[in-house]
């Protein structure tokens, strides 16, 4: 594999650009939804935009800077995502073959039936027929009672032993008949793991961050002076997160149990759905390399593989005119997401108070991470970021 570097140029922004896209941040700072943030836009190929503002820790005064670290949460799953995909592209994974060659003691059923057949795609695109605890009501739900980890908590368990957990509790749905956000990811790491013979911290730093030159990112934060502090929203200014704090983002579920501390931990197993910390620029090289079409790791058509629509019209909760691909989410129909993308635009975010989308048609990719949850992830400064990107009037009818 070549280990060539991807790099951004340096660009000039459009007039006004700049000073939209700062007064987003400037006002949720200001607001106190956010304690700190970093956001990057390329353009074409060009850093036409970076900012770091706020603290990475408010009360040690320390300022954010554009090289801080971040737990990344679900922004882990296009990392690991991707290294599975460079797997396919060298022809030592197949996304249509049945996870059991890989992981044959890795065996859910469906209630009252037997084994059912996995695949990659199934993973990929949360569509297994697995879920995740933290969208249990409480904690008598099957996922719990199981010890099941999400893999933000601090359990001392092993990546081996969460997936037989896992495999215990009878499948959601048929694998390919629905659409449910879950632990995919984590099994696929496992099956990386299998396939390349290593731990996946090693799989994923050989397949995907080492050639493209992401030396922040990895499943432990190696400077500990740069990773920047959890905050949880509160009225009235974001509170420092607690170890094994429960915070739920959703109506009528338990939460996440999070476990900072985590960050640091060498034995703790990793988790390719939630596990890693990075950089902002790191992940940004990540997106770039996709939306340039792959090169030096992926074929453009496997690319454009992972921005299509894995979901054959399912409806994604909570997410109007979303599908989802292979990794990361994908626009089907601007309207009726009342957004400014273009369609087939991708986005996620990660539960620690993270952004980023890319629109192909546009030539955009955006990262905005923050040290804040949720609002970070999915409250008023992550539309408001995406409409000063696109100077769209955030009350006009879009589509």
């Amino acid at each position: 594999m070549s280990v060539q570097r991807f790099s951004l140029r340096i660009g000039v922004p459009p007039v006004h650009f700049a000073a939209r896209v700062d007064a987003v941040v400037d006002r949720a700072l200001a607001d106190q939804r956010l304690v700190g943030a970093v956001v990057l836009v390329a353009k074409d190929g060009e850093l036409i935009h970076r900012r770091a503002a706020g603290s990475a820790d408010r009360e040690a005064m320390r300022t954010m800077t554009e090289d801080t670290l971040f737990r990344l949460a679900s922004v882990s799953k296009p990392i690991v995502s991707t290294a599975a995909m460079v797997l396919v592209g060298q022809g030592r994974l197949k996304l249509d073959e049945g996870i059991e060659r890989w992981l044959p003691d890795f065996q859910p059923r469906l209630p009252g039936a037997g084994a059912v057949h996995i695949t990659p795609r199934h993973l990929l695109s949360h569509m297994a027929g697995l879920g995740y605890r933290f969208f249990e009501a409480d904690d008598s739900g099957p996922y719990a009672q199981a010890g099941v980890s999400d893999g933000m908590d601090m359990t001392g368990i092993t990546l081996a032993e969460n997936l037989r957990r896992l495999a215990s509790v009878p499948l959601l749905y048929a694998p390919g008949t629905s659409w449910a956000y879950s632990l995919a990811i984590d099994v696929l790491g496992a099956v990386i793991e299998r396939v390349c013979d290593q731990p996946l911290d090693e799989a994923v730093q050989a397949l995907v961050t080492g050639p493209l030159g992401m030396n922040d990112t990895g499943f432990v934060a190696r400077d500990a002076d740069r990773l920047a502090t959890a905050y949880v929203n509160d009225t009235p200014a974001p509170r420092r997160m607690r170890e094994l704090e429960v915070v739920s983002a959703f109506e009528s579920a338990v939460g996440i149990r999070f476990a900072p501390a985590r960050a640091f931990d060498v034995g703790a197993f990793p988790s390719g759905g939630v596990g890693m910390v990075g950089s902002a620029g790191d992940f940004l090289r990540l997106l770039e390399m996709l939306r340039k079409g792959g090169s030096p790791l992926l074929p453009p058509v496997l690319v454009e593989e992972m921005g299509r629509d894995q979901t054959h019209g399912f409806t994604l909760p909570d997410a109007p005119g979303f599908g989802f691909g292979l990794g990361f989410s994908v626009l089907r129909d601007p309207r009726a997401a009342a957004s400014p993308e273009s369609p087939g635009t991708w986005r996620w975010g990660g539960a620690y108070g993270h952004s980023w989308f890319v629109d192909l048609a546009q030539g955009l990719s955006v990262v905005a991470f923050t040290n804040t949850l949720y609002e970070g992830m999915s409250g008023t400064f992550v539309t408001d970021l995406r409409d000063a990107v696109y100077g769209a009037d955030t009350k006009a009818g879009r589509g």
